[in-house]
């Protein structure tokens, strides 16, 4: 038996917390007791001074490929994440051969396919919803999994790559069957829903189809709106992301949530709400317009909003943001250095380049500021803390030459980072903590050299608890907490988010005074799976004390017990239905 001893409960409903102790057996939740023997203990875990509270839920995770090769998925569980969802953005790893799914998985997501593609043909048994689940549950999981089916994964199953890639084909009466026989499957499994993905940035990789959109963004409305009458008549979500460069089409899912009172609303969820340094007065407007539109037509749209600073770094060009112009996008499309250079020195190449950077009112979510830009490494140490304004301005250059110099000259060890959205404090945790708004989408396991989202629960509650001590109150910190607990696992429909006696006991114990601003410092951290390769990562080990799977102590003051990763812990978690 486990004791947590003394802590300030937070139970995941949104009530004040509560002084008492945890007694823990057989994974579950035995007791909460006032008066305790510690001698009939096995472990106790002193807690005094510190927030207990149900493990936290990533609802926005891309670790199709980690959870395979590195179930443990320790650098979310060092951040006190016990539930994570995968199959996101329309991409899973269920139905389609294991070369095709390194394509379509790889390039969008920022990971390097020499890495992703042996870990799929390792372990990838299974062709079929079900089999997947009980291909995850036969490896060692860390935290507990739930799933979304994929929408480019079912279109390249059913249609195969080069079609289902193919603008002028649309899947035939008898795919577009299989493909909804294929969701059906899921749902009955237990699978959260369907991911769809319509931003056009994200792309496939390998060699053959390369620089080819996703295969979900093919699809017409007509082709989503099969699906969605699934999602809607059994009440599962639909995960997708408007274009959100145009931002046009929100409209067209705003239309597919609302019951107008005479259906079942669809329930949806979409990347992202932001405050954005490019529309600095959108996400009022957005987390407004969802509001009222929840309220008075019987949708239920929430969005998704990492509560950090977003943050990033890149690598040369490297960087998701160039997806959205075109010459960014003609860049990206060129793998080969030899050849990229050649372009970037090509002068009409530059002169569409600073076109598109120059058109400061055409739709975009990259501010295009280089002057917003810092250099963090370079070979040439002498431009090092330097805005490649700063380098332009010095060389008498373009800043589009400026930059464009230095990524020839030194490429990918050329390494700089700009803030693109959440860069207002005060901003930032009222977006957060709106109605309309989930703290989620971490895109943890993805992005691995320029994002870093893991501790993103721990960031909200410490904007929160800052704003409470400035005597600005957003939201008291017992609503916070149910916001990365509770109220997801209830939107979600899964067995987690919560601390009462029977439950399984997935808890995070945090030191409130850790939460301070070393959360959002840079680290990088090698990752096994991939060769040691250096994953960029934010990380504060004064934050959690412990963080608890199933009743097992899996990391604690900073170690991680041998367990995780070599001990199955977690579980698939079912729509509906209690955890095992």
């Amino acid at each position: 038996m486990i004791l947590v001893k003394d802590g300030l409960v937070f139970d995941g409903t949104g009530e004040p917390g509560f002084r008492t102790n945890i007694i823990i057996k057989a994974g579950r939740i035995h007791e909460f007791a006032d008066e305790v023997d510690e001698a009939q203990f096995d472990k106790v875990i002193d807690a005094k001074g510190c927030w207990v509270m149900p493990g936290f839920l990533d609802t926005h995770t891309h670790y199709d490929a980690e959870i395979l090769a590195g179930p443990g998925l320790h650098e979310s569980v060092r951040h006190g994440v016990t539930t994570v969802c995968i199959g996101s953005c329309s991409l899973s790893t269920i139905l389609s051969p294991p070369e095709d799914c390194a394509d379509f998985f790889t390039r969008v997501e920022a990971l390097p396919r020499e890495h992703v593609l042996p870990a799929l043909e390792k372990y990838k048994t299974w062709t079929s919803p079900k089999e997947y689940i009980e291909g995850l549950e036969s490896r060692p999981l860390g935290p507990n999994v739930a799933c979304f089916l994929g929408h480019s994964d079912m279109r390249c199953a059913a249609m195969g790559l080069g079609r289902s890639v193919d603008a002028s084909v649309r899947p035939s009466k008898e795919e577009l069957a299989q493909m909804e026989a294929w969701l059906n499957e899921a749902l009955d499994a237990g699978y959260l829903g369907m991911s769809t993905m319509t931003n056009p940035w994200d792309k496939v990789g390998g060699e053959r189809f390369t620089s080819s959109k996703l295969p979900s963004t093919y699809a017409t409305w007509a082709e989503y709106r099969h699906f969605h009458k699934i999602l809607r008549k059994r009440g599962r979500i639909l995960q997708s992301a408007p274009n959100i460069t145009t931002k046009y089409n929100v409209f067209a899912f705003l239309a597919e949530t609302a019951s107008f009172w005479v259906r079942r609303p669809l329930k949806v969820t979409l990347i992202s709400a932001a405050d954005t340094k490019a529309d600095p007065w959108l996400s009022t407007l957005v987390t407004t317009t969802t509001g009222w539109w929840n309220k008075l037509l019987g949708a239920d749209l929430k969005w998704q909003t990492v509560p950090m600073p977003f943050e990033v770094y890149a690598d040369g060009m490297d960087l998701v943001v160039f997806e959205e112009f075109g010459a960014g996008e003609a860049a990206l499309h060129l793998a080969d250095e030899l050849e990229r250079n050649e372009l970037l020195k090509d002068e009409d190449y530059r002169r569409e380049f600073r076109r598109d950077y120059e058109k400061r009112w055409s739709p975009r979510v990259w501010h295009r500021d280089f002057y917003d830009a810092t250099i963090v490494e370079c070979p040439d140490e002498t431009w090092v803390g330097k805005t490649f304004g700063e380098v332009a301005d010095e060389q008498k250059l373009h800043p589009v030459d400026a930059f464009l110099d230095l990524v020839v000259e030194h490429g990918t060890k050329l390494r700089w980072k700009t803030t693109i959205a959440n860069h207002r404090s005060e901003k930032l945790v009222k977006l957060a903590s709106d109605k309309s708004v989930h703290v989620s989408f971490s895109d943890a396991g993805a992005h691995v050299r320029n994002m870093a989202f893991y501790n993103f629960a721990l960031y909200y509650l410490k904007s929160v608890w800052d704003a409470e001590r400035a005597k600005t109150p957003v939201i008291p910190i017992e609503k916070a907490i149910r916001k990365v607990t509770g109220e997801l696992a209830d939107w979600y429909q899964i067995d987690a988010g919560y601390i009462c006696p029977d439950d399984r006991a997935d808890l995070v114990i945090v030191n409130p005074d850790g939460l301070d601003d070393s959360l959002g410092g840079y680290h990088e951290a090698p990752m096994e799976m991939m060769g040691g390769l250096e994953r960029m990562v934010r990380r504060n080990d004064d934050a959690v004390v412990a963080t608890l799977i199933s009743g097992h102590v899996v990391y604690e003051r900073g170690q991680f017990s041998e367990d995780l990763g070599a001990k199955r812990l977690g579980s698939f978690l079912r729509v509906g239905e209690p955890s095992p």
